[in-house]
């Protein structure tokens, strides 16, 4: 069996192992990261060597920090990573490598057609109609977009998104609001089978699906990390979040908003939670708290979301595509059913 789990920020780690009367058989780990002394390397590999196949990130990690000898150092990579990638070799995980992806970048759609779309595909992916895809979002109008869980009245001012021109929606996926201003934001969909993120945690797998942004984000200079849970930040401020949802038949749904211009006082006029949020943080204004990409970099949105197309496309492999026409078809209709309505919309009233 083999496993891989690229660690985000941080270097590949490979295993291959056997599995021999239910205990792990033959391990040898492998990767570009760094190690000291070269020794542990054996240590390690004995410490994980007989391990029932059962066991998980944390007992693996246990066994492997108990074997290092006193003062290794390893660099880019930790003893739960190589949990990590023992269980995606025991669940017999894709890589990223392993799919034929697409990127789909369309004209602009209503932020409620974006939410269907979301589903659609994603429920496309999970029955194998779809390839695996990353979809950047375009939107028409401007909207608050709150979470699966999320009160309505106690996350929006009414009066507030009326004033400033938001209307207001509901996702499939859990997480906080996003404030999706005309030309202030990006958004991305990744709507993936669930063996891209078999042996990982529910938490690990927001870290494993975003690494490629950022890289994407490096690349323009700004020093992006992830900030569990969900969060993306810079040294300057967050920079933007992630959410998830995975579907019965095997889809799942990881999208992402990065701020590119926000505006932080319409932020606490729309969101009512906003206000509650900053002065829970001791943070004074909104703006200071959400760190634009407009600002840390002097680039456009069009050329920041070209580097992210382009990163992505370094990374996967990944061709052009399009939403077809009766993906668009079933859009439509979920937003008549579901999407649309007041019963989606006040569903945590």
């Amino acid at each position: 069996m083999h496993g891989e789990y690229k660690v985000p920020g941080g270097k590949l780690v490979v295993v291959d192992l056997d599995v021999v009367d239910g205990r792990i058989a033959r391990f040898q780990l492998a990767g570009d990261f760094f190690l000291e002394p070269d020794d542990a390397l054996l240590d390690i590999n004995a410490a994980v060597e007989g391990l029932p196949e059962t066991a998980d990130v944390p007992a693996i990690a246990a066994a492997v920090r108990g074997a290092l000898p006193p003062g290794a150092q390893l660099l880019g990579f930790t003893p739960e990573a190589v949990g990590t990638a023992v269980r995606r070799a025991l669940v017999t995980a894709s890589g990223w490598q392993d799919f034929e992806w697409e990127i789909v970048h369309d004209p602009a759609v209503s932020p409620r057609m974006n939410l269907a779309l979301d589903e659609v595909l994603t429920s496309r992916v999970g029955d194998g109609r779809r390839r695996p895809t990353l979809r950047i979002w375009e939107w028409d109008e401007s909207a608050v977009v709150i979470g699966s869980f999320q009160s309505y009245r106690n996350e929006v001012d009414p009066e507030g998104a009326a004033r400033h021109g938001f209307d207001v929606v509901r996702r499939i996926s859990g997480g906080g609001a996003m404030l999706m201003g005309a030309g202030q934001i990006i958004t991305y969909s990744l709507h993936v089978p669930a063996s891209l993120v078999a042996g990982l945690t529910f938490a690990d797998s927001y870290a494993f699906l975003d690494d490629w942004v950022l890289q994407a984000l490096r690349s323009l200079g700004i020093e992006a990390t992830y900030q569990p849970l969900n969060d993306i930040a810079s040294p300057s401020g967050k920079i933007g979040g992630a959410a998830q949802k995975r579907l019965a038949n095997g889809g799942v749904l990881h999208h992402a908003t990065l701020s590119y211009d926000i505006d932080g006082q319409v932020l606490t006029e729309v969101l009512r939670i906003g206000r509650e949020k900053l002065s829970d943080k001791g943070t004074a204004s909104a703006a200071k708290r959400v760190d634009p990409l407009r600002r840390q970099t002097g680039m456009s949105r069009e050329e920041i979301i070209r580097r992210l197309v382009d990163t992505f496309q370094a990374f996967t492999g990944a061709a052009s595509g399009t939403v077809a026409a009766d993906e668009l078809a079933e859009a439509e209709a979920l937003v008549a059913s579901k999407f649309g309505t007041d019963a989606w919309l006040h569903r945590v009233p």
